[in-house]
């Protein structure tokens, strides 16, 4: 029985009035009766509230010693179970495929052999006494006299040396990522701010026609639904069941499932799903490719070929892991109506799988910044944005005009969309229409994503940036596209993330004449981690791992980013994201609500399958090591302890959880196992 703390009491203490009642206990021995009187009330309630207190303050504090006893037992076991994480993952290790390019994981690891040795000559002077160079001192360099012994002179060589050839070329470098920093800064601010506006404001684009209204004359154009996957053995029938429950007429729409597989029991039962539904009476068509070039690409350019599309007027695009809504069509393709100059109609995503872990946290803060903020101000003030390549509808003619897809990069949708918006057409986005789906839960899986999602648009910027130049699109729309879309948000983010935090601060501990200014490292980083937290408010209590976990990523993006703007060997590499299959019937169930009988029966009957999870038995699962993190957190941790020595409080603490964010990382400690 939970402790009475009194508060019901408290609560109605001052509204007890009317007759006085006596209380008497059926007991032999005593009974206890009130008594009336303004002296003995006035004793007895301060006699009650005196107790009440006590017992209130006594379980105040004992709830409180709970509290810090299990969060003491629960570091304890943390800090308990590392060692034995640790070992395993290194007894169960596989370390990463090589690469063509290994360049960026040779200058880290001679930059930490370098580390080790400076920081070994800088404990030498500590323990010895010798001239300990700050950045607020001058340096005096001890004349010959003053030398004690050979070593005693190799660090004074090394102080002069620094001080005249590596400070001057670290200020520069690092003034200009700074400055880099700030723009990008402001850039993020300025989004915010539109955002707000929005908000404010409450700006939100609106259709000419409402279908979901009762009695609305409303004429359906006839909509292509097309589902590219490839060997998704864990969502398939998730998205086919979600595409078949579309309200839509079913004389009007067409689903088209394109099935790159090239496992034949995953074809078996992708062709078992979709012959279940056409027997239902949906119009449903299974394709699959014999020569599998392009990617996903080359998948959506073959069924785009089919004769029977130049009968469609609209095509939306959903991923295997995606689950749309029975409204969908309904709540966007009405946009497209007396609006000919609109090409696509870009709805957002919502992750059932958010709160799994650690890591698919982290990146819903991401993911909701950028539809929240970056799209939806995008399309509100310019009409363009970055197609997400699912959970979109395309108008046909728009892409038909624009070249279609084209398999020159891995990121088609981005492909597309430039050059639709190099042709004149307007982009609508929608934060309001949300479509189920998963994010990675796995580091291995984001990984990878992240690899294509930042070496894609750098290899499209190169292979476009001619067809931007010689456009007739506004000089505005030029540079917006140059400076902004691709070079700003593409570019410079990963360069100065990955160049200013992590190789020029802990280079800073070494050369402390080109320290950083603690606004640089603490005051800004913060701010900007608050407002990209603002989207997702229920995530404020991960504000710090996800600070560190961006700077952690930087290595991954800045690599990416250098392997596309120079169409290195792992440019044009597309792995396809591993999904869980998490069911997410309850908002499915919830969103059919309301539907003629036909869904409802369609659905009730799918929702069973929804919730089973068809993965084949996996063998024991063999974790990663990822040789760069593990580098760079070597690197970082040394320079914490250089900077001990100098005692920079905020340079330390920052450089040692910034150290021990690329260890769990590199050890492969966050994500599905945490």
């Amino acid at each position: 029985m939970p402790p009475n703390l009194g508060l019901s009491d408290w609560w109605g203490r001052e509204a007890r009035k009317g007759t006085p009642v006596v209380v008497t206990m059926e007991n032999p021995n005593y009974s206890v009766v009130e008594i009336e009187g303004p002296e003995m009330e006035e004793f007895s309630s301060a006699e009650k509230g005196r107790g009440k207190n006590a017992k209130q303050f006594t379980w105040v504090l004992l709830l409180r010693a709970h509290r810090a006893a299990n969060c003491v037992a629960w570091l304890a076991n943390a800090v308990w179970a590392l060692p034995r994480a640790v070992s395993k993952r290194l007894a169960n290790r596989s370390e990463e495929k090589p690469e063509k390019s290994r360049l960026l994981y040779k200058f880290i690891r001679a930059f930490v052999v370098l580390s080790l040795a400076v920081l070994c000559l800088e404990l030498v002077a500590y323990w010895k006494g010798w001239h300990f160079q700050r950045p607020d001192l001058d340096l005096h360099l001890p004349e010959k006299l003053e030398i004690s012994s050979w070593a005693h002179g190799v660090y004074i060589s090394w102080l002069g040396f620094r001080a005249v050839y590596i400070a001057y070329a670290i200020q520069i470098l690092s003034k200009f990522c700074v400055v880099l920093f700030v723009i990008q800064s402001l850039d993020r601010l300025v989004l915010c701010l539109g955002c707000f506006w929005i908000k404010f404001k409450r700006i939100k684009p609106t259709a000419e026609s409402d279908p979901l209204k009762e009695g609305s004359d409303y004429k359906y154009p006839m909509v292509l639904v097309q589902i590219p996957m490839c060997n998704e053995r864990e969502v398939y029938d998730q998205s086919i069941s979600a595409a078949c429950q579309l309200d839509w007429p079913r004389d009007r729409l067409l689903i088209q499932v394109l099935d790159d597989s090239d496992d034949e029991s995953i074809r078996t039962l992708i062709r078992t799903e979709v012959a279940k539904w056409s027997q239902q009476g949906v119009n449903i068509v299974y394709l699959h490719r014999l020569v599998r070039t392009g990617y996903k690409a080359g998948n959506l350019k073959s069924a785009m070929s089919c004769d029977y599309v130049k009968d469609y007027e609209f095509v939306a695009i959903f991923d295997a892991d995606f689950q749309p809504s029975p409204d969908f069509l309904k709540r966007t393709v009405p946009h497209f109506e007396r609006n000919p100059d609109l090409g696509l109609v870009q709805a957002r995503w919502s992750f059932v799988n958010k709160d799994e872990n650690l890591l698919t946290r982290l990146q819903n803060i991401n993911l909701c910044f950028h539809f929240e903020v970056e799209q939806q101000v995008n399309g509100v003030f310019l009409n363009f944005f970055g197609f997400n390549g699912t959970a979109g509808v395309w108008r046909i003619k728009a892409l038909e005009t624009s070249g279609g897809w084209l398999e020159r990069t891995t990121v088609e949708d981005m492909d597309i969309a430039v050059r639709a918006h190099l042709n004149g057409w307007k982009f609508i986005y929608l934060n309001d229409v949300k479509v189920l789906c998963e994010v990675p839960e796995s580091y291995e899986a984001y990984r990878k994503q992240q690899h294509r999602w930042h070496s894609g648009p750098m290899h499209l910027f190169r292979v476009c940036l001619p067809a931007i130049l010689t456009s007739k699109i506004s000089a505005w729309k030029k540079a917006n596209l140059i400076l902004l879309f691709f070079l700003l948000r593409k570019l410079i983010l990963p360069f100065y993330s990955f160049t200013l935090f992590c190789v020029i601060l802990p280079l800073t501990m070494f050369v402390p004449e080109a320290e950083l200014p603690i606004w640089v490292i603490c005051y800004i980083p913060v701010f900007m981690s608050f407002l990209n937290i603002l989207p997702a408010p229920g995530s404020f209590p991960f504000i710090v791992p996800y600070l560190l976990f961006e700077n952690t990523m930087s290595i991954t993006k800045f690599n990416a980013m250098l392997s596309g703007l120079f169409k290195l060997g792992s440019a044009y590499e597309w792995v396809v994201t591993k999904k869980a299959g998490r069911s997410s019937e309850p908002d499915f169930q919830k969103s059919i609500e309301g539907l003629p009988q036909f869904h409802k029966h369609v659905s009730d009957s799918a929702l069973t399958e929804l919730s089973k999870d068809v993965k084949t038995p996996r063998g024991k699962r063999v974790n990663k090591i990822y040789k760069k993190e593990l580098a760079l957190a070597l690197l970082l941790l040394t320079a914490a302890v250089r900077s001990l020595l100098s005692a920079q409080g905020i340079h330390f603490y920052y450089l040692l959880f910034q150290g021990v964010s690329f260890l769990l990382v590199g050890l492969d400690l966050i994500g599905e196992q945490m």
